[in-house]
């Protein structure tokens, strides 16, 4: 095949070429530091100004409440241990789920072997979380609840504003928000949502790798994770990354412009490969929310009798690129902890891929990508 077909959005995204333009222009024109006072200091300090309000904007935030960090991971590292930081001296609890990123999940595990207590919530089998269960897990030692906004691999959506309304009445308990997966592409009003923490990350968005932010609502404590300069208001020490906050900056405008039409054409997207594949193939066990309870750009699905990384390396040789779920573990050949915490059998396990879409993803590369991967199944069962 030709033409590559790329259906790993969920993954990372292809940098959108003003986003390109803007990184170019920050590395070999307005290359100065932001905390330098002279004319090219102050210059790439407007830039950076400009890119927190483009961030803020997407969420309903105040520019002054984004703080830029490297990544997704940074941001929901910093989210949890600077505020396990800000209450060492007290016995601390936290809640997350069984379904979260590693950057979370592995963050709470370390944290629970040095003595914190943690509760990993359960989930329902289209892999969201109870509300009442949160409430329930509510005790007097409790510091922090972390849920994702959208799942990395089924695109499962949490109950955020609803367990932010539980979280009113609770006011030492801080809400973080990995939104990693949905920043750009849902709307949320990040006050309403009563969420004090909100992770973003840039290269889900059709912006470079390595720059994220976190959003931190006005009078919520952090400890920083890294010290030294006065960097991002004291809270993130270090040189700003100024192309890569410029290209967060120009893909958040970008993505905040076309957000109300992301759902439907995407939905769209996902909706018509989906009934291509279950027309061509039976045995196809669908893992993500179809309805208002699933992102409209990630579609799980698994394949009974195939091996998923069998078919994803067949697929990958007729130009066809997927996932088998996290890209922080993918290459681990062990059955998904979000999937197993759905309760999958075995040999849907075993088969499962994960399907994500963008704008950039047309119907003609739709039909094609269906037609291919009917092609392959049919193919690896007949042997």
């Amino acid at each position: 095949m030709e033409k590559e077909i790329y259906l790993d959005n969920s993954a990372t995204t292809k940098a959108l070429p003003e986003v390109l333009e803007t990184v170019t222009e920050m590395m070999t024109k307005n290359y100065g530091n932001p905390s330098s006072p002279h004319r090219m200091g102050l210059a790439a300090e407007q830039v950076v100004r400009q890119a927190r309000q483009s961030v803020a904007e997407i969420i309903g935030a105040k520019p002054e409440e984004i703080f830029f960090c490297s990544g997704g991971t940074e941001a929901n590292n910093w989210a949890i241990q600077g505020t396990i930081r800000q209450r060492r001296s007290k016995p601390s609890h936290i809640i997350t789920s069984q379904v979260e990123h590693p950057s979370v999940l592995k963050t709470c595990q370390v944290l629970e072997q040095q003595g914190y207590q943690v509760t990993f919530l359960p989930v329902n089998p289209m892999g969201i979380v109870d509300p009442g269960d949160v409430e329930k897990a509510i005790t007097p030692d409790t510091v922090l609840v972390s849920l994702m906004h959208v799942n990395n691999e089924t695109g499962a959506i949490q109950p955020i504003p609803e367990v932010g309304e539980i979280l009113r009445q609770h006011p030492n308990v801080v809400f973080h928000v990995d939104g990693v997966q949905s920043f750009g592409k849902l709307p949320l009003d990040i006050h309403r949502s009563g969420v004090h923490l909100f992770s973003v990350s840039g290269h889900k968005i059709h912006g470079p790798k390595g720059i994220g932010a976190l959003y931190v609502r006005a009078g919520t404590r952090l400890t920083p994770l890294l010290w030294g300069g006065e960097q991002e208001g004291n809270l993130r020490a270090g040189t700003e990354n100024v192309p890569g906050i410029a290209g967060l900056g120009t893909a958040a405008a970008i993505a905040g412009r076309h957000m109300a039409d992301f759902s439907k054409v995407v939905g769209e997207l996902r909706n018509s490969f989906k009934a291509k594949i279950l027309a061509r193939l039976d045995r196809v066990k669908v893992n993500s929310p179809m309805d208002s309870l699933g992102a409209p750009h990630i579609l799980n699905l698994s394949f009974e009798g195939i091996k998923a990384e069998v078919l994803l390396r067949m697929l990958q040789d007729r130009g066809i690129f997927v996932s088998t779920g996290s890209a922080c573990h993918s290459r681990r050949n062990r059955a998904s902890h979000v999937l197993s915490a759905l309760g999958l059998r075995k040999k849907h396990l075993e088969g499962a891929l994960r399907f994500s879409f963008s704008l950039l993803n047309t119907e003609a590369e739709i039909s094609l990508a269906a037609e291919t991967v009917a092609e392959a199944v049919a193919e690896l069962r007949s042997f």
